[in-house]
């Protein structure tokens, strides 16, 4: 059982003793790890507060073979989460995401680009970004970066072109757009207008970086689309997907 290094954020704490927690994490270099961090709930004990929700730490983890939990035995606290402090939405928007982060993620699945994406929308939500905007780059891009990305460009169905008008049908089932012909097959169907699919595309390219903006008009749209979407990739709906922004601060 090798100590092994790397920086982590804190997804979620759980009182396991008196003075101990479960804590899960996601880590740059092991994906999503459950480790138990005996002491840490010791007024002067060895993880010196660094625990907290959402906080960016530097770990040492004893990695286990077998299914029992790791073990947390040092973090070094890099940088505390403070959206609190700035407003009930950005504080809701970071517990979103560590949510999210625990549901789509698995166990000792390194996924790097993943955290370094949590990492960069963290910084906008706990800074000066639109938080509405972010949280929609968030889903576009996390779904892409784990294989779940809805198929926008043919139709998910047949894999025929999709006609070219003003509305477009989006099957939750098929997981992306469908052609007329096939619209008649799908289960559960959305209407997306084709302006919202195409800002969706953007914000789903690898190319997209934060920060970027969702104009007004297509926000309500494109967060409905997710808010129907996500949970059938999940087969939950989040709990904190109640509390996301209902409009967008950007301007039209």
């Amino acid at each position: 059982m090798a100590a092994e290094q790397t920086t982590a954020i804190v997804l979620r704490t759980i009182e396991f003793s008196e003075t101990s927690l479960i804590v899960t994490l996601l880590t740059h270099d092991f994906g999503r790890v459950s480790a138990i961090a005996k002491g840490a709930r010791r007024p002067k004990g060895p993880f010196e507060g660094a625990l907290d929700l959402l906080a960016v730490c530097r770990v040492v983890v004893h990695r286990k073979t077998s299914d029992t939990l790791d073990l947390l035995t040092e973090a070094k606290l890099h940088r505390r989460f403070r959206g609190a402090e700035k407003s009930l939405e950005r504080l809701y928007a970071g517990y979103y995401v560590a949510e999210l982060l625990r549901l789509m993620t698995d166990e000792h699945d390194p996924h790097p680009e993943v955290y370094d994406l949590a990492i960069q929308s963290l910084q906008q939500i706990d800074g000066c970004g639109d938080v509405a905007s972010t949280l929609l780059f968030f889903d576009a891009q996390i779904l892409r970066l784990l294989g779940h990305a809805p198929g926008t460009d043919q139709c998910t169905d047949c894999g025929g072109d999709v006609e070219s008008v003003s509305r477009i049908a989006f099957s939750l089932s098929a997981g992306g757009i469908v052609c007329n012909r096939c619209r008649p097959r799908q289960q559960q169907t959305i209407s997306i207008t084709a302006a919202a699919i195409d800002e969706f595309r953007r914000l789903q390219a690898a190319s997209t970086e934060l920060p970027t903006t969702v104009a007004k008009h297509l926000y309500g749209e494109l967060r409905s689309m997710m808010n129907r979407y996500l949970p059938t990739v999940l087969g939950s709906v989040p709990r904190m997907q109640a509390f996301l922004p209902t409009k967008s601060d950007q301007r039209e």
